[in-house]
C-alpha cells in the first residue's frame, strides 16, 4: 500500500503540512517495502486549481491513501472517483502520522472541506488601505 502525506519536507522526520493543494512536498511511503519517496507538489504555485493539480499528481503515483489536514471539494472528488481514501491528521511528524494511520487512529474524510479559491493570494483578507 502506498500512503501519500502532505509535507513541509522530504522525509519521514518532516512535519506534515495540513494544506493539501499548497503543501511543498508529498512524502510517499510504501508499507510493504518501507520505501520512501518525496515529490515536489506541482500544484503549490498555481494561481488557481492547486488542489486539482496536486490530486492528479498523487493519482499518477498510484497511491492508495492520502493523509492531510484539509482538502477542498475538487481534489476530494478526484480521489473519491479514483477509490483513494483520504484521512485527516494534525501537523505532526510524517512517521507519526503514518503510525497513527496503521493503528486506525485517523479520521477518514467522508466529505470535502470548503473551497479555498486561491488561498494565500491575499484577496478578501480584510485589508483596509490608508488607515
Amino acid at each position: 500500500m502506498n500512503i501519500a502525506v502532505s509535507s513541509m519536507g522530504k522525509d519521514l522526520n518532516s512535519m506534515m503540512d495540513v494544506r493539501f493543494g499548497r503543501c511543498n512536498y508529498f512524502v510517499i511511503y510504501d508499507t510493504e517495502g518501507g520505501l520512501v519517496k518525496a515529490i515536489e507538489n506541482k500544484g503549490q504555485m498555481s494561481g488557481g486549481g492547486a488542489g486539482i493539480a496536486a490530486a492528479q499528481q498523487i493519482i499518477d503515483e498510484d497511491v492508495d491513501v492520502v493523509i492531510t489536514g484539509n482538502m477542498g471539494p475538487n481534489a476530494f472528488n478526484l480521489f473519491k472517483n479514483s477509490d483513494i481514501k483520504v484521512y485527516r491528521c494534525a501537523s505532526i511528524k510524517i512517521d507519526s502520522a503514518i503510525q497513527s494511520f496503521k493503528e486506525g487512529k485517523l479520521e477518514e474524510l467522508t466529505e470535502a472541506g470548503p473551497t479555498h479559491a486561491g488561498m494565500g493570494m491575499g484577496a478578501g483578507r480584510g485589508f483596509r488601505g490608508g488607515r
